[in-house]
Parts: structure tokens; sequence; C-alpha cells
């Protein structure tokens, strides 16, 4: 194994690192379909938020499994609360209301503009200037969701603009939420964290959604049980320690890239399970977005 601290040597790509990777996009790219077709099934905030419950507790049982702890110390509680509030809860519901008026593969574009945002977030927070590359990363992606609101007349785009404001506001979060936790670094085994976050962020969606909304669960179908239990397993628990090892084997910015696979597998695997259309639009807006990112990630 090479030394990836001497000098002049590059930080070795290991295969493992690139097998979790592969796990993780697929995971969350099959995610985006999954929550399209459940949400024709069941409201939005109950199913976001009690699938995030519960894998927030099988991630907590994983971590005590591991060994880890799940104390958290006083002074972490506040930006323990932060990023649950800016990364999950934010996110899910904003995504999954997004997704009322968004194809899937749509929604999974705009949703993977983060690294872009985070880099402008950067600027303030971190002191962090944004290089020409980030800069013509940002055009590339108004490019990407300028394709979406145009792919089908002006009539069409004006009917999805509830969904493209709320994706977009929970990627800029989701950035937000990424910048303050580097900022501000959460000192926790990452399983541990993950359970937390994911435990504190998706609470209050559950008990919002149990309360407002009306839930029947004699209309979920078999697929929509099977899809019920791949998102909290799938999504929550295979893909986030998948990503966890995967970050522990690459570099960052080789696991951060490797993430543009989930729009691209979220794109495809929507027009395939779901027919949403697979056109002209769609492939310029994939194009764009995703050259954008590569860029920002530079």
């Amino acid at each position: 194994m090479l030394d990836s601290t001497r000098p002049g040597l590059r930080p070795r790509i290991a295969p493992a690192g690139l097998m979790f990777l592969a796990i993780t996009s697929v995971g969350w790219g099959f995610n985006w379909p999954a929550t399209k077709f459940l949400l024709a099934e069941l409201p939005p905030l109950t199913l976001r938020g009690v699938t995030g419950v519960l894998g927030a507790i099988l991630l907590a049982a994983l971590a005590l499994v591991r060994g880890d702890s799940l104390k958290v110390a006083r002074e972490i509680w506040p930006r323990l609360l932060i990023a649950g509030l800016l990364n999950v809860t934010g996110w899910m519901v904003l995504m999954g209301l997004a997704l009322l008026w968004l194809p899937a593969s749509e929604a999974a574009l705009i949703a993977y503009t983060m690294p872009v945002w985070a880099s402008l977030i950067a600027w303030p927070v971190l002191g962090e200037r944004p290089t020409v590359l980030r800069t013509v990363a940002l055009v590339m992606a108004f490019a990407g969701l300028a394709s979406i609101m145009g792919g089908n007349g002006f009539a069409a785009s004006e009917a999805k603009l509830p969904g493209i404001v709320m994706a977009l506001a929970g990627a800029a979060g989701f950035a937000l939420g990424t910048v303050l936790s580097k900022k501000y670094p959460i000192r926790l085994p990452p399983i541990t964290a993950a359970a937390w976050q994911i435990g504190a962020g998706c609470l209050p969606v559950a008990i919002a959604g149990l309360l407002l909304e009306t839930t029947h669960l004699s209309l979920v179908t078999p697929v929509g049980w099977l899809l019920l239990v791949y998102s909290v397993v799938g999504q929550f628990c295979i893909a986030y320690v998948s990503w966890f090892a995967a970050l522990a084997r690459l570099p960052a910015s080789v696991a951060a890239i490797g993430t543009m696979a989930v729009p691209v597998i979220g794109v495809v695997a929507s027009a395939i399970a779901l027919g949403e259309p697979l056109g002209a639009g769609q492939i310029a807006a994939l194009i764009f977005t995703l050259a954008g990112v590569v860029l920002a990630t530079r």
C-alpha cells in the first residue's frame, strides 16, 4: 500500500472503496423513483418522517453492535440539531413535497446541485473564495435548471415551479448544513452521528405527518410495502453505511465526484420504472448539471 503522507505519491484508490461507493450510488439513486411511487400511496410527511425514524433506530442498533457509543456531549448537541434540521428535516420535507410537482428524475438532478451551492456558501462562511471553475460550475448548473424548466414549454414549467423552488431550497439547505458541519465539526463516530441526525431530523416530520395527514395503510400495495422496506433498509442503512465505508477508503474528492452517479441512476431508473420522459431536455439537463458538479468539486 502506498504511503499517502509521502510527497509525490498520489493516494491509493482502494477497490473496496469504489465498491462501497457504487453501492451507495445505487441505493440512493433507486430511492428517487421508489419515493415517487410511494407518494401515490402514502402522504409525504408521514412517508419521509416514519421511514427516517425507523432508519435511525436501525443505525443506532448497528452502532451499538459495532461497539460505538451513542452518548453525545452537551456542547455537541447544538451542532447536531442544526445539522439535523438542515440536512435531514429540511431535505426530507422539501424534497418529499417537490416530488408532488416534479418527476423523480428532475427532482434528483436539482437535488444534486448541492456541491455548487456549497462552494458558494463556503466563501462567506469558510473564507474559501470561488474559483473560475466554480463560477463556471454555477453557470452550468443554471443551464441544467433551464433545460428542466424549458423542456416541455412554459405552461409545464409554470406548473413545476413550486417543486423546483422546494428542491432548490432543500439542496441549498443541505449545502449550508454541510458547510456549517465543516466549520463546526460534529466529533462523533460516523454511524452514531448519522443515527442522531436522521432521528432528530425525521422525528418532528413524523409527528407532523401523523398529526396533520391521514394515512390509509390498507391502500399500500405489496409493491409499496417492499419499497417501504427498501427506503428504510436500503436508503438509510445500507447506503449510508456504505457511504461511510467509502469515505474511509477513498480521497474525499473522489468520493464526492462518485456521488454524481446518483442522479444518473435516478434519471434512468425513473424512466424505466415510472415511464418518465428521457428526451433531449432531460439529457441536456443531466449533462449540464453533472458538468457543473464536476467543476464545483475540483
